[in-house]
């Protein structure tokens, strides 16, 4: 398998089985990263095909943008968030794709960048920005939420059971000189809660903040209906997720546009057939084997969700 500087494709051959149906149409990788998914998708479609890729990390698009050069025009990079694919295909003169994929995991290169402040293990200023010209970063949501405000973050989005503890420590800390660095954080969150699972601790923790700083989650349920509705018949979007509540998001508007009736909510009164949008393709997510967890161990959490425009 192919390293890549970003990070190796996870379920590699995975995606390529669900997302390929037709060889010769528009496909489009919502989160391009370093380009390794985009580049396999191209190596198997033929010279008509072509992938869009979607990205707002300026080091991606870079990075990316040599990966996939020997492509030509069957490669088409923009700076954009893939909440916005509609625009993107409209401004391309693109009415509907065979296929999107979305991989929602944060890249290797990106957290082992310290500079970005993604990362718990290295000293940084908290930044956390995917897009370095939005104006809120981590920094701003450390110093200025309130206790309440950030403990609710903890919880939502890093299902943390010490949030409150763990928020009212950055409290305290913040109200004799303000929290600048990755490191002062990580220092606050292991002398509130202690050694033990500390690593799993600032895992969650670190996840709810990055989450908060680039609305992943709000991003995520407003792109998964455009990106449904951009697709031709028989056209597939497949979601690899990293963490529960993207799954259970992922799982849930699967479950929803594939749904046939429409539940009344009243036993007197009969349920709405409707007809489903979607056929989903994988009852439970399909997961990386053994062998491929070996070789990159962030594939272990990779859950992969596939479903097909009715």
């Amino acid at each position: 398998m192919e390293t890549y500087i970003y990070h190796t494709p996870v379920l590699l051959q995975e995606v390529l089985k669900y997302l390929i149906t037709v060889k010769d149409g528009f496909y489009v990788d919502g989160t391009l990263g370093g380009g390794g998914h985009a580049k396999a998708v191209l190596e198997e479609l033929e010279f008509s095909g072509k992938v869009i890729g979607i990205d707002l990390d300026d080091d991606a698009l870079a990075e990316s943008g040599k990966r996939l050069a020997q492509f030509g025009d069957r490669a088409i990079i923009v700076k954009e968030n893939f909440i916005n694919i509609k625009n993107v295909l409209s401004q391309l003169g693109v009415k509907s794709v065979q296929g999107v994929l979305l991989d929602l995991g944060v890249s290797s290169f990106q957290i082992d960048s310290s500079e970005k402040g993604f990362s718990f293990r290295s000293d940084a200023p908290l930044d956390m920005r995917m897009d370095r010209y939005q104006k809120l970063d981590a920094g701003y949501v450390v110093n200025q939420y309130d206790e309440q405000s950030f403990a609710d973050i903890l919880w939502k989005y890093g299902e943390e059971k010490n949030a409150r503890r763990i928020s009212k420590a950055m409290i305290l800390y913040r109200n004799h000189q303000p929290i600048e660095s990755t490191g002062q954080l990580a220092a606050i969150i292991e002398q509130a809660v202690g050694g033990r699972f500390l690593n799993k601790t600032l895992a969650r923790v670190f996840q709810a903040v990055r989450i908060e700083v680039n609305n992943e989650i709000e991003n995520l349920r407003h792109a998964i209906h455009d990106c449904i509705d951009v697709l031709n018949p028989a056209g597939r979007i497949v979601i690899l997720s990293y963490h529960s509540l993207e799954d259970r998001l992922v799982k849930e508007a699967f479950r929803t546009a594939s749904a046939t009736v429409i539940p009344s909510g009243h036993k007197m009164i009969p349920d709405t057939p409707v007809l489903p949008v979607l056929k989903v393709l994988t009852k439970r997510p399909v997961t990386a084997m053994e062998k491929e967890t070996a070789a990159n161990p962030r594939s272990r959490s990779a859950k992969l969700r596939a479903a097909e425009k009715a």
